[in-house]
């Protein structure tokens, strides 16, 4: 008996000692799997909105070594009744309003402040539509609608052969893609343990098979194409996104901070929202698409793409908000009217006839409600009508 209580004794440790081995060996990918199973909650949302880089793979945007670009202040405006309420019932981080490019009302809340440099979530989306307007005036693509296989080839017998560049900017691939946030088996959050595990992004969109329609057919908003936009990107360019990012945008717009991108196990840049900004550079990037890719007398993106990618163009149902290549527009949009939209309250939001520039950070964890996007965008209406 004692020699069998022994035997059990070793065996019971063996057991510890292995877990303990297993567990720091895969020590890193725990820590990111516990964090993106955190990453929203109640106590947690606003500090990790700010601090993405604690929890996950990252890689810099650099900003170069030339000046920062003034943002001048301009006369404080009253900010329309109702707005301070909403400010508390949205969980807003930030709020930055420029009017004629100076800087009009500049708020932080929740314990946040202008050296954070916040999660963009999808507005990055509209950050990669500018690079792609710039590679295509450098003749770097050849046309939107050339097939996406001809820049990225690993995508071959995946769902999106047949697709087109055109297809992926304005949510027209036809790819089955769940993106309920909510849902802890969706793609959207599937997609999300890859990256928080050290997974292949690039793995991950090859292998994709399922169809909901064919390409071109049917407007369904689904966040992979636009990591499929970036893997064109890479193949048109022969160049990894943050260094055509820092060279096309982020020094040309003078960013006062170096932004950075989340990354998959591969380096890889998180496309489709993993860009970290402040918010005054949030507000840099807002006013050079308010003033038709300008900045500084420069046309760093050119006037046509900038017309192009911010008018309605995608096959949305009447009467719902409009989109064109990775910008979104209101459903009864006015000429120049338009945002970049993330998940739990980011905006960028343009009103080219106001000459109004808006940027919006938050941790709003009810974002999904019914009637809060709608909302949102009436308060930002408010705020450009009363500059």
């Amino acid at each position: 008996m004692r020699a069998g209580l022994k035997w059990l004794t070793r065996i019971v440790l063996a057991l510890v000692l292995a877990a303990l081995v297993v567990g720091l060996w895969k020590r890193e990918e725990i820590t990111r799997l516990m964090a993106v199973n955190t990453l929203f909650d109640e106590e947690r949302i606003v500090s990790n909105f700010s601090n993405m880089d604690r929890a996950f793979l990252t890689v810099p945007v650099p900003r170069g070594a030339g000046p920062v670009s003034d943002l001048p202040k301009g006369a404080e405006m009253s900010l329309p009744a109702g707005v301070a309420d909403w400010i508390e019932a949205r969980a807003v981080t930030s709020l930055l309003v420029l009017h004629e490019g100076r800087i009009v009302h500049e708020s932080y809340h929740r314990g946040t402040g202008p050296e954070d440099r916040r999660i963009s979530w999808s507005v990055a989306k509209s950050f990669l539509s500018a690079l792609f307007g710039i590679a295509v005036a450098e003749g770097q693509i050849a046309s939107l609608d050339d097939p996406v296989t001809a820049y990225a080839p690993m995508l071959a017998g995946s769902v999106y052969e047949g697709t087109t560049i055109r297809h992926l900017l304005q949510m027209t691939s036809g790819v089955a893609f769940d993106e309920d946030y909510l849902d802890y088996n969706s793609d959207i959050n599937r997609m999300g343990r890859v990256l928080a595990l050290g997974g292949t992004m690039d793995g991950f969109a090859a292998s994709l098979t399922a169809r909901a329609a064919p390409p071109g057919t049917r407007w369904h908003y689904v966040s992979i194409d636009t990591h499929v936009l970036a893997m064109v990107l890479r193949g048109a360019t022969g160049r990894a996104l943050p260094g055509f990012m820092s060279e096309k945008l982020i020094v040309p717009l003078g960013f006062e901070a170096e932004p950075y991108f989340l990354t998959d196990g591969e380096g890889v840049a998180f496309a489709l929202g993993g860009l970290n900004v402040t918010t005054r550079d949030y507000a840099r990037f807002g006013l050079m698409v308010a003033r038709m890719g300008r900045h500084g007398g420069v046309q760093v993106v050119p006037e046509d793409w900038i017309a192009a990618s911010t008018t309605p163009s995608a096959p949305t149902e009447p009467g719902k908000l409009q989109y064109g290549y990775q910008w979104w527009m209101p459903s009864d949009a006015r000429a120049g009217e338009v945002f970049g939209h993330g998940i739990y309250g980011q905006y960028i939001y343009i009103d080219r006839a106001r000459d109004a520039v808006i940027v919006v950070t938050s941790a709003d964890r009810g974002f999904r409600e019914p009637g809060v996007k709608e909302g949102n965008i009436e308060i930002l209406r408010r705020i450009a009508a009363a500059l």
